[in-house]
This record gives C-alpha cells, structure tokens and sequence, in this order.
C-alpha cells in the first residue's frame, strides 16, 4: 500500500470537505439574489427548465485536472420554476432548483435564504455534484455570517473511485477563523449500491481547520452487518499528506508457517524521512519484525531494512552449526542498506549493502526482502562514479557473504567460487570529433581480486585497450571499422596453486597485448507482399563480419579457457545469432579468444499495414579461417565452422505467440541448446507452454556442469525442461492458474502450483496450493516440499492487485508468468 493513500475511512472523510464548498455556495447565491432579484414585494419570476437537467451530472466522473482551481468565483447559473424575493426579509427559490458554478451542482426542491439572519436552507432532495463525490441529503442549512454549515442525512457516492456511504448528519463550525467538522454515524464501503459485504463504520467523526488528520471514535469493521472489529479511538489521513499511525494488516495462511497475521505500524518522522515497523506473527514459527527506514536529503535517496525473529519454534538445534561453531538457537535477522544519489551532477553514488545472521537464512521458508542475491552468494557493492562529456569513470567494491557453509568454501576446487573487487577503478576516456569521422575510445581498469578459496588465486589487473572506430551508413547500407588493442598486466598470488602441477604455467606476473581488427557489414532490402490476402512489408537483412583477432600465449593468467572455467571475471558467452557478431568469446579480460574468421548471417521480418511486427527469423554462422583451439579437443579435430544459431518470433492477431532459438552443429548433428515457447492469448485465457534444452557436452566443454554423474556412466545429464503455464476464468468472479515443471532427465516433477482467485465488486480470495523440490532432484531420490497459502483483501482500500502468487510466503519457488516475447506486441 502507498504511504501517501487515505487509511481506512479516510476516503469518507471527503464528506465533511464539501460542508464549507456548500456554504460558499449559499454565500454566491445571496449576492447573486441582491444583485439580480431585488425586485418588488410577492413579485414572482419565470425561469426556463430543462426536462432532465441533472441527467449529465449524475454519476459522472470529473478529473480533478479538469476541475476549475478556484470554483468560488466563477459565474453562477440558477435554474427554477419559481423566485420569489422580498428584500432584507427572504428569498424563496421553489421548483426544481439548480445551482450550477463551474463543475459544481447543487439541487432541491426550495433554496431559502433569511434575512438579516443570513440564513441558507435547501430542502427536499437536495443533492450535490463537484465531479470527484455527489451527494443526496434531506436538508442543508448554512449560516452567511458565521459560515457554520449542517446536511441531515447525507448518501454519498464516490464518482472518480469506488467507494460509498451515508452520515446522519455533517456539520461545520467556524470558531475565531478555524474551521472544525464533524460527521454523526458515518459508513464507508467500495462495494455497490446492495451489497452489504463489509463496510466500515464510525459513531463520531471530527477534524480540525485544515489539519490533514481527522479523529474517528467508536470505529468498527462490519461484515454483512456484523461488527467485526472495534476501535474506540482512530486518528487517519484526509489528504494526501502522510501521517503516523497503522496501516492496513493482512492475514494469509499456510502449511509452512501456520496462520500469518502482519500488523504495520507507520512512522512519518519529517518530510523526507520514514519508518514502516511491521511485526509478523507465525503461529507455527513465532514472532518476525520487519523495519523499513527511508530518507530522502541532498545525497540522494536510500533505505535501511532490518529483519530479525528472536526465536524459531522449528528450529532444529542438532541441524547444523552456524559460522562461529555455536549451535542455532532459532535466532535469526538481517539487514540491508540501498542509497542512491547525484552529487553536483556529474557525480552519481551507488550502495548495496546486505549481511543475514547465517548461510542459511533464506533456506528456512521465511518472509524476507533482504539483499540482492546471485550464485549463492548476497551481494554486498558500492559504486562512485563521475561522467562528463569525455569522461566515464568508476570506483567499486563488490563483495559478497557466501549462503553456503564458509569451511567448505575455503576448501572447495569449485571454480564458481567468485571473486571480490577489493577495489576496482574502471575510466573510459572518449573522443568523438577526429578528423576522417573516427571515434576513438579507451577503456581502462585497474582490479584487485580476491577468493577465498585457497584453490583459486588472487590478483591485481591493469588493463588499457585503445579503441579506433570509423562509422558510415545510408539508408540501405552500413559499415563499421574497429581497430583496437588489448593490454593486460596481472600480478598473481598463486596460494596453494604451487602444490598442484595443473597449475605450473601460472605466472606470478605477466603481460599481455592482443591486437584486433573488425570490419562489419550490413544492407537493408525491403518489399511490399501479400499473404493470404494481406498486406505486409518484408525487410531482408543481410549482414557479414570479418574479425581477427591476434593468438598469443595466454596460459600465465587464471582464465576460464586453459583453467577449467577459471577467470578472475570471465565466463563464456552465449553463442546465439547477436552473439556470433561480438567480438569476444568470454566475458571480461581474463581470455581473449584468437580468431580469423567471417560471420554471415541474415534477418527477414514481416509487418502489418500498421507497421505492426509480426514475424522474424534470424540465422546466423561463422567460418573459421584460422580454426579455434577447442577445449578438450585437438586442434587439428575442431571443425571449419560453428554451430548455426536460429531464431524466430511470431506474432499471429496478438492471440497466438511463439519464439524460439536453437545451436545447432551440422558437423556432430547434434543441437548444442535450444528453447521455444509457445502462447495462446484471449481475454482472460492463456495457455503458454515451454522447453529448454541444453546438451550434456556443452556444458561439459564450455562451462561447469552442475549436474551429478548419471550412476552405471561418466557422463553426465545436460538440461532438459518441460513447462506449462495456464490460466483461464472459470465464471465472471472466479480465476484459475496453474503451473507445472518436468526435468526429462529423471523424468520428475521440479514444480507444480494451481490456484484461483475469487473476486467480487469488493473483496478478493485466493488460495493456492505450491509443490517443489528442496534440492537438485536425482535418479535416486528427491525431497519435495509443499505449501499451501490462503489471502484475502478487500478492494478498493488498499489497491485491487492481485493475491495468487503475491502471498507473504511463497518461498522463492513460485514460476510465476513471465512474457518471454520481445515483438512490439
């Protein structure tokens, strides 16, 4: 819920706004009787009616962008049957009254205004419209003089949002110049005209002047007209303005945590600093507290999360040890800390910070927003940067706290084990306006690495890499030219490395010069068809990249080519159609890949007369002069070729979808990886489902596989995913969704979760039911968890978002849909 939203009554509240807007009203229509009707005693007056004037106001909606700012002094119209004044004793307005002032409407049977009292009343269905609430009461009465104001059984209707109710009676009083309302037995509810679902309800309403709070005594929430709860005391927000004090809570329920019951407690300190406290009870687990602080100052913005529970009733005391060898007592917490801010323009910060109390503290089912995560590992960064018209420079430290046990990390031969940037200063110096059209760039870093594996080594880097590029286009060709060098220093601290002969290549210090040219060209064709009757335009996208870059010795720096996926912050990349006209083969500087080869490759799209696109394929291959050292492989055994990379969209009347993308080596027939994904759209009925797969000698060649041996073999299993993602209405209110995920290799279920939503005018239910495995699933065996939430939310108060798969504890695990279409649909 926004912190800046009414609270709970607040919305009502906009009755008393309106008591002072009425008797301004009044006062306009005594000036306007002065001015225009000071006529003789009993003389009597004619007015044109229409026959159904307040036929365009009722229930219509007027953006408060579109009202007028200052409604008091625009013109007056008055429309009735009848006007009958006698000056300084009454005037009687009889017959149907309308008052209308700019996007304002009052009508009664009988506008009287007394003199000298200088007293207003309408009677008889009399009602209200300012474009954003109109109201229908029995009597209104204003006093001109001290601008005291009181409606006797006031119905309102909120036209610009949900939201309705009804007061016995709303007055204003004026007291030395401040202004104080009041409303007796007031409701509030967003369901319609008849359904009597819930609403809220308060015996006495006051505020003060223009005070943004407002004070409801004797509150209650009643369901079918059963109180529910009760309240004898509740100050809330009439404006926009934040204020102290709780917000909505919510209660959800599962078989994990037991019934979840959150009660946030809203702390407006100043302007630009908060604090949202939310405590968390868990009948099956204990007491959970949340601390949310965000500021706002000259530095930027940031936030303070901090999580901690005193005491897990599921704890298991013999499960495991925590980091300093002292058992888990069910203690846990967490924090985290974000800024981000421009100093002085050119400046820009950036922290992320994040720590949990131990490794396995997103392993344990609870609710938590702690930290950004990757690899197993929480982040921990912070960045400072300066950029100017020449100049992109950053200063970053990258950490991490390990979410697996640290003696086993200090000891694993697992080269995923990342490495911290203790620090890294990176400088790009760019130059645009040479002469010939040249740009030139030269990026720039100098890296401290560090592990913590004994296993791995660590290391300082320098690298510069001068860039030259001359760009020309037309319309229907381009041309790129790229030269550029790539130097690189290391000093290395082998560790334990010295002790292992895999390792005796390694260099203590070592330097490094890669040259490289890249010329790449593409053309642009397009043309007018037709098929099966309609028209589209064809484009044709010819492209062809010649890259060479030079082949030196590269065996003295840890890199992720001669090391078995080592690299200080390297990996491989993805060889799809984009990726085969990069010029690197791994991330980073650690390896950079020799080549002497062309690319060739072309794109097709179709689009609608709209120029709408509608379908795309792309295919792409390089051809090796010089053929690549392959890992694993002999050189003499690596093919002339890479594997042809396709892809394809399809966007058929924004209803059907598909996108698919495959590797595929003619050489070996065989498909390195490949997925595709299929959907159906139609109102409110989606049907998506999807594959992956990854062959076994892929990521046995080119990355760690993190799949276990299959037993009987040495070989191991590659990726091989079936999914299928589903929802459909079953009636009007009632949704369903479901989803279902298969590893092929064992043939077992990864995950599987269904289900609905019931959703009235009013108020929504969800309950949902969620299956997954706790770990790598295996041949042998595979242990599930299952989980089952419960969440209920009345609408209109706290926004109509969705509950199924937003509930407080879905574990991390629900798949929930994702659009995996990248065409302008």
């Amino acid at each position: 819920m926004s912190l800046t939203s009414h609270s709970l009554l607040a919305t009502m509240i906009g009755l008393a706004l309106y008591g002072p807007a009425m008797a301004e009203d009044a006062t306009s229509l005594h000036k306007d009787i002065n001015a225009k009707h000071a006529v003789a005693e009993d003389q009597t007056t004619k007015t044109a009616v229409n026959d159904d004037p307040l036929a365009m106001v009722r229930g219509v909606c007027i953006a408060p962008k579109d009202r007028k700012e200052d409604t008091n002094n625009t013109p007056i119209h008055i429309e009735a049957d009848n006007a009958q004044a006698k000056n300084e004793h009454k005037a009687v307005y009889s017959g149907d009254v309308i008052v209308q002032q700019g996007t304002r409407t009052i009508a009664a049977d009988t506008v009287t205004l007394q003199q000298p009292q200088n007293i207003v009343t309408a009677k008889g269905n009399v009602y209200y419209h300012d474009g954003g609430i109109e109201m229908d009461g029995k009597q209104l009465q204003s006093d001109l003089n001290t601008k005291d104001s009181q409606m006797d059984d006031a119905v309102y209707r909120m036209t610009c949002q949900p939201g309705r109710g009804d007061a016995e009676q709303i007055d204003k009083k004026n007291v030395d110049g401040t202004q104080f309302y009041k409303m007796k037995d007031g409701t509030f509810t967003t369901c319609p005209a008849g359904d009597k679902s819930w609403r809220f309800a308060a015996g006495s309403l006051e505020r003060d002047g223009d005070s943004p709070f407002a004070d409801l005594y004797n509150a209650r929430f009643e369901v079918l007209n059963v109180p529910v709860f009760y309240l004898p005391w509740l100050r809330i927000p009439v404006t926009k303005e934040r204020m102290t004090g709780f917000l909505y809570p919510t209660l959800n329920y599962n078989t994990r945590n037991g019934m979840e019951y959150e009660a946030p407690f809203y702390w407006n300190i100043a302007p630009n600093y908060d604090l949202t406290l939310t405590p968390k009870y868990m009948n099956h687990r204990g007491l959970q507290t949340t601390a949310k602080f965000r500021y706002l100052n000259e530095l930027g913005e940031g936030k303070v999360v901090g999580e901690y529970m005193g005491h897990d009733k599921k704890a298991d005391f013999a499960d495991y040890q925590l980091e300093d060898n002292k058992p888990n007592t069910g203690k846990y917490w967490g924090f985290q800390w974000t800024h981000s801010g421009i100093i002085d323009e050119n400046w820009l910060v950036d922290i992320d910070y994040s720590k949990v109390s131990d490794y396995k503290y997103f392993e344990r089912g609870l609710d938590s927003s702690i930290g950004e995560r990757e690899d197993n590992n929480l982040l921990q960064t912070a960045e400072v940067s300066y950029r100017n018209a020449n100049w992109d420079t950053m200063l970053m430290v990258r950490d991490f706290q390990l979410l697996k046990d640290p003696d086993e990390a200090e000891s694993s031969t697992d080269n995923r084990s990342p490495y911290r940037l203790m620090p890294q200063l990176s400088s790009t110096y760019y130059k645009t306006d040479l002469g010939y059209d040249l740009d030139f760039k030269m990026p720039m870093s100098i890296s401290k690495f560090e592990n913590s594996s004994i296993f791995k080594p660590d290391a300082d880097r320098i690298t510069f890499e001068p860039t030259l590029t001359l760009p020309y286009a037309t319309p229907w060709w381009s041309v790129t030219t790229q030269a550029k060098v790539n130097y690189a220093y290391y000093n290395q601290d082998k560790k334990e490395l010295d002790k292992n002969a895999d390792f005796d290549a390694l260099k203590d210090s070592v330097n490094r010069v890669v040259p490289e040219f890249r010329v790449n060209s593409s053309l642009y064709f397009e043309r007018d068809t037709s098929i099966f009757g309609s028209h589209y335009t064809q484009s044709l996208e010819p492209q062809i990249q010649y890259l060479y870059v030079k082949n030196v010795d590269q065996e003295g720096i840890y890199n992720p080519f001669d090391y078995n996926g080592g690299g200080y912050d390297s990996t491989r990349l993805q060889q799809d159609y984009y990726g085969l006209f990069s010029d690197k083969t791994y991330s980073g500087n650690d390896y950079i890949a020799p080549a002497n080869q062309f690319t060739v490759g072309a794109s097709t799209r179709y689009f609608d007369e709209d120029f709408k696109e509608r379908f795309t394929l792309s295919m792409g291959q390089i051809f090796y002069i010089d053929k690549p050292v392959n890992q694993g492989t002999d050189n003499k055994e690596a093919k002339s070729y890479s594997a042809t990379a396709v892809e394809t969209e399809f966007n058929l009347d924004d209803s059907l979808f598909l996108k698919t993308a495959m590797q595929y080596d003619s050489s070996e027939n065989d498909i390195q990886q490949g997925n595709v994904t299929v959907e159906y759209r139609n109102g409110g009925v989606f049907v998506q489902p999807s594959y992956r797969y990854v062959s076994s000698d892929y990521l046995t060649k080119y990355v760690s596989n993190p799949n276990p041996v299959i037993p009987g073999s040495n070989k191991q299993d590659g990726i091989s995913q079936l999914g299928l993602s589903i929802g459909f209405p079953v009636s009007d209110s009632v949704d369903v969704k479901a989803d279902y995920y298969q590893d092929m290799n064992v043939n077992k279920m990864l995950e599987s979760q269904v289900g609905f939503t019931y959703t009235s005018a009013c108020w929504r239910i969800g309950l949902s039911y969620n299956r997954y495995a706790k770990d790598a699933i295996s041949q042998d065996f595979t242990e599930y968890d299952s989980n089952v939430t419960f969440s209920f939310s009345l609408l209109g108060l706290q926004g109509a978002s969705p509950t199924f798969g937003q509930s407080s504890d879905d574990g991390g695990n629900i798949l929930s849909y994702g659009d995996p279409f990248t065409l302008n649909n």
